[in-house]
């Protein structure tokens, strides 16, 4: 690598390769379509990832805490089963239902689309908590109170606060709570301590049976469905709709991404069961129009209660376009736009809004000279998203890739989804036991890009370097750039080792 990393970057990085990691990445970005559309505190500041505690007793107490998680199942482990986490809420007092929530589900996008709700919510003077997962660098990004992730002082004492409940409910159940179940707890506790005007979440994993699930929220937010975890969710969009469906309460209003027509035919019947309202993505609301700009892209959406020109998103892709449209229907439906009364929220504030998100590690740039761009995507749909919108954004001459993905993941439809797109292709793998060993990654690889593109290095460091060095071949104005994709954790260690930790 052209810029040599500072010795504490190195010693982070190292400490994260050398620490176990049980992270699902189910992050990503969804697939970019176009649609046609009619209708019925603060904003986060900085890019929201912490870094590890300066004060060295703090930093202990994390870590004990972090070890004391990671003893428990790991969030890829799924139970079909609310008893533990309602067991736990009993005794807490029920803290998921001292304020009201927005629960999303889906395959792609939760988190830029949570992030923007957060935004939105914010700029409306309500205080709110976040819940998302997995986390890019730090466990502490999980919870966010006010748009921040909370201090790591109070993530701990957050932990020790209901540690004796969890314990009571471990000696109870035949299964001790699991690492996700706990940290569901957690947030929950935090918001309702907080407190928290609203609460923005993310599921885990499916809906029916995620450990978020215990709350009741107003609106039900469906990001699209593709097929991923098909181990646990279900072989078939219908199958995993279904699941991801039980998010849908009683008298909601559900906002619904542009589905496969079998997987919205399951939400749609669900919305039935339970007399919910819903607002569909293409009818009524959704983008009207978009075009790149310097920095993101300028849209005009349809909301519930109208239109919204001129909203600057400093996302770039169709995708998050679309996430952003889903944002915006998710806050009106809170508001009561589209049923209680028809008339759009205060463009200025909307506007104001969405031009302070964030969304780390989706097409986020983080060096240049060559460019250097991070992107999440571990699943074809995230990475076909991904390949669009690098394409429509980056002028790029010519671009490396460096992918380092889960062994339980589809690889070659990740793959196939970048061939087009990249030059070169550095195989890696990042710190997971879950990571996919780099040479069955480079057998596949060469199966879909061919020999002479593949390249196999199996530490990120050497992965990055090597890529950053292919791209410096062109010269330094020809325009050649370096993607980094296939997991959020590789994101997370490759934004270390780049100097954004």
């Amino acid at each position: 690598m052209s810029e040599e990393r500072p010795q504490n970057e190195s010693d982070e990085f190292e400490e994260i390769v050398e620490a176990e990691t049980d992270r699902d990445p189910d992050l990503a970005v969804i697939e970019a379509g176009s649609r046609t559309l009619r209708a019925q505190s603060g904003p986060p500041q900085g890019d929201g990832i912490p870094s590890r505690p300066a004060d060295p007793e703090v930093d202990r107490a994390l870590r004990e805490v972090e070890g004391e998680l990671a003893k428990r199942w790991p969030e890829t482990k799924l139970d079909p089963s609310l008893v533990r986490i309602e067991s736990l809420m009993d005794i807490l007092g029920s803290p998921q239902r001292a304020y009201p929530s927005i629960h999303i589900t889906g395959t792609n996008g939760k988190t830029s689309t949570a992030r923007m709700v957060e935004s939105l919510l914010g700029a409306f003077d309500l205080r709110t908590g976040r819940y998302t997962s997995p986390h890019v660098q730090s466990i502490t990004e999980r919870i966010s109170l006010d748009g921040a992730p909370i201090s790591a002082e109070r993530f701990i004492e957050t932990y020790q606060d209901i540690q004796p409940y969890i314990e009571m409910v471990d000696a109870q159940q035949e299964h001790r709570l699991s690492f996700f179940e706990v940290l569901t707890a957690m947030a929950y506790a935090a918001f309702a301590d907080a407190p928290v005007d609203i609460a923005v979440v993310e599921v885990g994993m499916g809906g029916s049976w995620d450990a978020t699930n215990v709350v009741d929220a107003g609106v039900a937010v469906i990001m699209p469905i593709s097929l991923d975890h098909t181990d646990r969710l279900g072989t078939t969009p219908e199958q995993i709709a279904t699941e991801k469906a039980g998010i849908v309460k009683q008298d909601a209003t559900v906002v619904l991404a542009q589905q496969p027509v079998e997987a919205a035919s399951v939400v749609l019947k669900r919305a039935v069961e339970v007399d919910a309202t819903v607002a569909r993505e293409g009818l009524e609301f959704g983008v009207l129009s978009r075009e790149v700009a310097v920095g993101g892209q300028l849209l005009t959406l349809r909301g519930l209660g109208g239109e919204y020109p001129d909203v600057f998103l400093p996302l770039h892709g169709a995708h998050q376009a679309h996430n952003a449209a889903m944002a915006l229907a998710a806050v009106e439906a809170f508001f009561g736009v589209g049923s209680q009364h028809a008339r759009t929220l205060d463009i200025d504030t909307i506007r104001s809004a969405f031009a302070s998100v964030t969304s780390p590690g989706r097409m986020e740039v983080v060096r240049r000279s060559p460019t250097v761009v991070l992107d999440a995507a571990h699943n074809p749909a995230g990475a076909r998203a991904a390949a669009e919108a690098v394409t429509e954004s980056f002028d790029f001459s010519r671009l490396v890739g460096v992918v380092g993905t889960s062994a339980d993941k589809d690889v070659r439809g990740l793959l196939e989804a970048f061939e087009p797109i990249f030059a070169e292709v550095v195989v890696t793998r990042n710190s997971s036991h879950r990571s996919m060993d780099p040479d069955e990654l480079a057998a596949i690889a060469v199966e879909v890009f061919g020999p002479d593109r593949v390249q196999v290095e199996p530490r990120l460091d050497d992965a990055l370097e090597e890529a950053i060095t292919l791209a410096e071949e062109e010269g330094e104005y020809a325009g050649a750039g370096v993607l980094v994709t296939g997991s959020v954790i590789t994101v997370g260690e490759a934004r270390l080792l780049l100097g954004r930790g």
